[in-house]
């Protein structure tokens, strides 16, 4: 996995992990491979802390701390058959991330 978001000021990732019982896991990031080994290590999310080792299927970089926020929301909402597709098509996400102020995302 390419370090994604090396320090402060790296802007925010959105990003989608395999846990190793084989569920999926979104959440977001300034430094995804920083808060990925705290997955890994137990003190990150509680949803993780008995499912690691993560692995990163996808990371999608986010203008800011509120557009990572709604498109972690967005994938979340999604079943995992569209998740995994999104995985193998990341060119789906745009249809995911709202075109403009109170536009709903357009997910087919």
């Amino acid at each position: 996995m390419a370090s994604a978001g090396a320090g402060a000021g790296a802007g925010w990732f959105v990003y989608l992990a395999r846990c190793a019982d084989g569920t999926l896991y979104c959440g977001i990031a300034r430094d995804v491979a920083e808060r990925i080994a705290r997955h890994d290590a137990g003190t990150g999310a509680k949803y993780t802390r008995s499912r690691g080792p993560l692995a990163v299927l996808l990371v999608r970089r986010c203008r800011d701390k509120g557009a990572a926020l709604r498109l972690e929301h967005a994938i979340k909402q999604l079943p995992r058959a569209r998740k995994l597709a999104l995985v193998a098509r990341p060119a789906r996400i745009a249809a995911l991330i709202r075109p403009a102020a109170g536009a709903r995302p357009a997910v087919r």
